[in-house]
């Protein structure tokens, strides 16, 4: 036997992805379905409750702040625009806190061999699509009970909602890659997501930033999470300034270019980071 057949080499451990699409996103579907049912198990309202959440935060935001504060005096459809915010921005803080520790959870899939483990972190951000899909169903319906009158451009919101679905997939990839080997990524973004929320378009308005300047406008719209409410907006309420779109507050559409390549970015590299420590992932759990 000559020495290269004793030689060593090297295996390659098993993929984020594996080689067969269909089989992955079959796999995604059916584990973001069995949590999805999971997490009203038992429970007597059930689905219920995740409306519950949104509704009764989005209660207390309008006393606070529309009411007893009336902050947000005189915006048009304020009570709406802020109930439509909570559901997205709680999409994407429940998604990507969810996916933190995904791969850690799901141990027992890990150690599969055949299994591919970016299955788990892309099923979390669609479990929470599903609630999406259905707080989404009750914003229109208040929206329509509201008074404000339904148009074209609320297609626009199936864009929005596809360009936040990629930016948080791409954040899930990248804290759930992370947290294997650094378990402070659980409380840091804890920490990020919060800031995110006050650095968005949530209940403080584009109103409160426009006073301070174009260019402060601008970098605080280069926050893609920013640019999609400001848009969702845009499209469903519109309103005269404040219901602009990012494009026209920015200055010109060149400037959503910088927000693009941000959320894109960030996919890119979740991406790159969640294949490259795929294959060693059950060695760090």
């Amino acid at each position: 036997m000559s020495t290269a057949d004793l030689s060593l080499k090297t295996v390659r451990g098993p993929s984020a992805v594996g080689s067969d699409w269909r089989r992955f996103w079959r796999l995604t579907w059916i584990i973001s379905k069995k949590d999805y049912k999971l997490t009203y198990f038992g429970s007597v309202l059930g689905y219920i409750w995740s409306l519950m959440q949104p509704l009764l935060f989005f209660g207390v935001l309008y006393v606070v702040f529309a009411v007893i504060v009336t902050f947000n005096k005189g915006v048009p459809d304020f009570p709406v625009l802020l109930l439509m915010n909570i559901v997205l921005f709680g999409f994407f803080q429940g998604a990507t806190g969810a996916s933190v520790a995904s791969v850690v959870i799901r141990e027992n899939l890990v150690r599969k061999m055949s299994f591919p483990r970016l299955v788990i972190p892309v099923s979390t951000v669609v479990t929470a699509s599903i609630n999406l899909f259905f707080n989404l169903g009750v914003v229109i319906a208040f929206m329509l009970f509201y008074g404000v009158h339904p148009r074209w451009t609320w297609l626009g919101l199936i864009l929005v909602v596809a360009a936040l679905f990629v930016f948080t997939t791409g954040l899930a990839m990248l804290l759930s890659s992370l947290f294997v080997r650094y378990r402070d990524i659980s409380p840091i973004w804890g920490v990020i997501s919060q800031a995110l929320y006050f650095a968005s378009p949530v209940f403080i308005l584009i109103e409160n930033i426009l006073p301070h300047g174009r260019v402060v406008t601008r970098l605080y719209l280069f926050n893609p999470l920013a640019t999609l409410l400001q848009q969702a907006r845009h499209w469903m309420i519109g309103g005269p300034v404040g219901g602009a779109s990012p494009a026209t507050l920015m200055g010109g559409r060149v400037w959503l270019l910088a927000p693009t390549a941000i959320a894109l970015g960030v996919f890119a590299i979740g991406l790159w980071i969640f294949q490259h420590e795929a294959p060693r992932i059950a060695e760090g759990l």
